[in-house]
């Protein structure tokens, strides 16, 4: 028995002569929240048809607890399912959509209830038994159809962007229930997005598509604090990325040229192997700094002019300018006794070498 649940080994899927899924290497281990984040056309939603057995790859072995998939119909993999749109039935009530699958496989009526009770009872549906699609909130369709999911007790549970139809307010509230349930349930989920924010909430790990290969995938928090590339440092949170023209290794930190701007310390020596093209500086590590009082010497320090102030409510977001045409963005923290800066304002800037992070592409 193979220690993961989900191995993809060397996938590829085609279409014609347009490459969707470019040779990836998968390992998913049982219990892990897994998610598969990346924009648009980036393969995503491709390898979860493959997973799900809906699209045969064009190369490669697909494995679910250690036995290739290749030739084994999506109704034979143990595999459950939660689409965005639900998918429910609007003449069933809530239990006979819930207990659809267990029906299909002529499961005995007792087991069938039982099981239908089990899956509404994670859900937290208790008393929604009788009640119709139609007489049920966006959120509350969204659990029966995840109920509908698990009430086979299948190995693997995949979502494909599940919660996009709901609201903001209903979309913050089903990530959490989404996790609990999942914990609490011990299955491994698999879930696409495009919403990094939602990937970053929710996953045990975060698994970066883009142009069908996989850019980076790890913890959330490391790849955020640590972004392998250009792509994954823009897309997961907000990067200030900079040009670098040339480097100089000091004897405890690395001095990086920015193209038409400023020299930027970064603690630690660079890479050894790929070139240094840019770096990246978050806008939440960037902070206003008085200049008259004394700083740390190796703390970065920049002057710059404020273009663009704009109020997000418990930040303010600064879009300032440096000598030499380069923009930042900065985030700041608002509170009552901070005075914040007005448009035209000179400010001066500290980043602390720790939150520079160098990149090859």
């Amino acid at each position: 028995m193979s220690n993961f649940d989900i191995e993809l080994v060397s996938v590829s899927k085609s279409y014609a002569s347009v490459a969707a899924v470019k040779d990836i290497n998968l390992e998913i281990p049982k219990g892990e929240f897994v998610s598969i984040l990346g924009p648009s056309g980036c393969g995503k939603t491709t390898t979860l048809n493959m997973i799900a057995g809906f699209s045969a790859p064009s190369a490669g072995d697909i494995r679910i607890r250690g036995k290739s998939q290749i030739r084994v119909p999506p109704e034979r993999r143990n595999i459950g399912l939660v689409f965005q749109n639900y998918a429910l039935f609007p003449h069933m009530t809530v239990a006979e959509n819930v207990g659809f699958g267990l029906r299909m496989k002529r499961l005995p009526r007792e087991e069938i209830e039982r099981s239908v009770r089990a899956a509404l009872r994670s859900v937290h549906l208790e008393g929604f038994e009788g009640r119709y699609p139609k007489e049920l909130s966006g959120g509350q369709q969204q659990r029966v159809a995840l109920a509908r999911a698990i009430a086979p007790r299948p190995s693997v549970l995949l979502l494909d962007e599940p919660l996009s139809n709901l609201d903001l307010k209903l979309r913050e509230a089903m990530r959490i229930e989404l996790k609990e349930i999942q914990e609490q349930l011990g299955m491994t989920f698999v879930y696409v997005t495009h919403d990094q924010e939602e990937a970053m909430a929710m996953s045990d790990r975060i698994v970066v598509m883009w142009q069908g290969e996989i850019a980076q995938q790890g913890e959330p928090s490391a790849i955020y604090r640590d972004p392998s590339s250009r792509f994954v440092a823009d897309f997961i949170g907000r990067s200030n990325i900079l040009p670098v023209a040339a480097t100089v290794q000091r004897s405890n930190f690395l001095e990086l040229a920015i193209d038409g701007g400023p020299v930027l310390r970064k603690s630690g020596p660079g890479p050894r192997a790929a070139p240094i093209r840019y770096c990246s500086v978050r806008p939440e590590s960037i902070v206003l700094i008085d200049p008259s009082v004394p700083h740390p010497e190796e703390v970065n320090r920049l002057q710059a002019t404020v273009l663009r102030v704009v109020n997000l409510g418990g930040n303010v977001e600064l879009l300032v300018d440096l000598d030499g045409g380069l923009c930042l963005s900065v985030l700041v923290r608002s509170s009552r006794s901070m005075m914040l800066p007005a448009i035209g304002d000179e400010v001066a800037l500290g980043i602390d070498p720790e939150d520079v992070h160098v990149l090859s592409d």
